[in-house]
């Protein structure tokens, strides 16, 4: 009998607790989580929201990832809390770095996809993710990016040139009622990167909240095009229940009076 797969359904996977290892010597944490059964179609290395408000590796779009797309899509999801980022798992050792010294944990990410011989790698950013994303994410394993609400406050013009010179495909997906860039904007902005897909998402804001399930599929459509979407909604197996009350002290409100970090010089 089906079930409807909700907020917190967690759907079978093989999950195996992981640590990188960073260049300048730290140790980050993070999960790993590849299909039951065969190899997976696809990598996607998740890069979090902002630490300093409450971004995670377990940031909602990151936690849903993680918990339907290897049993749904084939899909391997390796998520990983950035220097100084705490959530279940553990903490990261270092401090926040404000996307400069970031640029080690991104590389660690993509070494350990690349030893572990995950196939086909695909960064996600998610608003400050999407700064390390454009700034440090330019690797030769990596097959392209996903840029979640991204809000082009730390990476700077040179880095959208880069990308563009690569040729590899970029998609940005723009909440309608973004806080930081909305559509018509991101189309301008991004209009120096001529491969890069701008996708306006209506109604959506800023994190997601209500849209993760569109959020998925647009992220399955470009990563495994095999795949039908939209991803099924009900599940006939097992399903685990996770614990939506972890990160109560992580909404919004919470750091509504935290002044953002700046781009470091």
């Amino acid at each position: 009998m089906s079930s409807p797969i909700r907020a917190n359904s967690i759907l079978p996977a093989q999950r195996e607790d992981i640590e990188l290892q960073t260049a300048d010597g730290l140790t980050l944490v993070g999960e790993l989580a590849r299909p039951v059964e065969g190899e997976p179609v696809a990598t996607l290395v998740c890069l979090h929201p902002l630490p300093t408000h409450g971004g995670m590796m377990d940031s909602h779009v990151f936690r849903k990832a993680a918990w339907r797309l290897p049993a749904l899509a084939g899909v391997a999801v390796l998520r990983f809390n950035t220097r100084g980022t705490s959530s279940v798992r553990g903490t990261s050792e270092g401090s926040f770095s404000a996307g400069a010294d970031e640029k080690y944990d991104v590389a660690a990410a993509i070494e350990y996809a690349e030893f572990a011989d995950l196939p086909n790698i695909w960064l996600v950013g998610w608003s400050f993710g999407t700064d390390l994303t454009l700034m440090h994410g330019l690797d030769p394993a990596v097959q392209g990016a996903i840029l979640l609400s991204p809000p082009l406050r730390f990476s700077q013009p040179g880095h959208l040139e880069a990308w563009a010179k690569s040729g590899k495909p970029v998609t940005a997906l723009i909440p309608e009622f973004d806080d930081y860039l909305r559509p018509a904007e991101a189309a301008d902005r991004f209009a120096a990167v001529p491969q890069c897909e701008v996708v306006p998402v209506e109604g959506a804001k800023h994190l997601w909240v209500g849209d993760a399930e569109t959020v998925l599929d647009e992220i399955v459509k470009r990563v495994a095009p095999s795949v039908p979407v939209p991803l099924p909604r009900t599940w006939d197996g097992p399903m685990e229940t996770g614990d939506m009350n972890a990160y109560a002290d992580r909404t919004t409100s919470a750091f509504r009076d935290v002044p953002m970090p700046k781009a470091s010089d």
